[in-house]
């Protein structure tokens, strides 16, 4: 038991004041761990999140933003800011990824586009804003860590140049369009089954990173997820449900050209961070979805002529490297 570990139960001794038993569950792409707390009467969840590498307080004020806008998020009991350390209410095992099948996903995905219009409409006061420049900078990542240092193909000066041009173009489309509270990873790792199935509640977690940015980015992180992929049919038929119960007052025309653009964003930054992952962290099993979220890409950018460039300078690359 490392010093934290112990420390934690500790505090969660203190805090619950009866016997409990603690297990670790499995790690993700974070620095945060999490331990099932489990009592005689309930089961709770307990946090540990470094304060160097981030602070609670934002997870805290997001949560409160969300329940109060009616989001089944996990209730916090107790939260010690100093230690980073929280105590949560327990979701349950079932995500959306474990759950989902060709003859449940449109009950489920139904449910959590109803959820997301009910989240888009979250106070927004205090967060950060979605700039310009966050969504450059994360597109960069692609050019840095994908292209640079994991395949280690050289971009020229040029060629950054033109990538340059083209993330900028992307980001100036993204800010065109009403903005509302972002969660920044709504997709079906982050969403919960809860109360056994399609006609239960649609649990949220990991929105700590929450900012105020463009209208269609939680519907792409929701529907062209990097997880698991769903026929474009499907996904359009998804896409107009929403807009159809969003207050987003646009033609559909127009919303599936901000929608395609937004996930060509998006999929580029998770590529830059899945490689990431990988040659910064030594975590490489992210890598095996890359070739997916590539041909999300290839799907958008083949359908606007305008992004000709960078079609072309996505298809100079070399292979995705599915191995480290």
């Amino acid at each position: 038991m490392d010093e934290r570990h112990a420390l934690l139960r500790g505090w969660l001794q203190q805090t619950l004041g009866g016997d409990f038993t603690m297990t670790a569950l499995t790690g993700d792409a974070s620095f945060r761990r999490y331990f099932r707390v489990t009592l005689q009467d309930r089961g709770l969840m307990a946090a540990d999140v470094p304060p160097d590498k981030e602070d609670i307080r934002d997870f805290t004020r997001v949560t409160h933003k969300l329940e109060d806008a009616g989001i089944r998020a996990p209730h916090i009991h107790a939260a010690d800011v100093e230690n980073g350390w929280l105590l949560l209410d327990d979701l349950g095992d079932t995500t959306y990824l474990q759950a989902l099948s060709p003859d449940n996903a449109d009950a489920l995905y139904r449910r959590a586009i109803d959820e997301l219009v009910k989240l888009q409409q979250a106070d927004t006061r205090g967060l950060p804003d979605y700039s310009h420049a966050l969504l450059v900078q994360e597109m960069c990542l692609f050019t840095d860590w994908y292209c640079d240092t994991h395949l280690q193909c050289g971009l020229t000066e040029s060629q950054h140049a033109v990538f340059g041009r083209e993330f900028e173009r992307l980001a100036d489309a993204a800010l065109a369009q009403p903005r509302v509270f972002v969660h920044r990873d709504y997709h079906s790792r982050n969403l919960m089954v809860l109360n056994g199935g399609a006609g239960g509640g649609v649990g949220v977690l990991d929105y700590q990173d929450a900012v105020v940015g463009p209208v269609t980015y939680d519907l792409v992180s929701l529907l062209k997820d990097c997880y698991i992929v769903w026929p474009e049919a499907r996904r359009r038929e998804w896409a107009d449900y929403y807009l159809k119960r969003s207050p987003v007052d646009v033609g559909a025309d127009t919303f599936m050209r901000w929608f395609d653009w937004m996930g060509i964003q998006r999929h580029l930054k998770a590529i830059g961070i899945f490689a990431r992952l990988r040659h910064r962290d030594g975590k490489s099993g992210y890598l095996k979805d890359i070739p997916r979220i590539l041909d999300y890409v290839a799907e958008c950018i083949g359908r606007y002529p305008e992004l000709d460039g960078l079609r072309r300078l996505i298809a100079e690359l070399p292979a995705p490297r599915a191995q480290p």
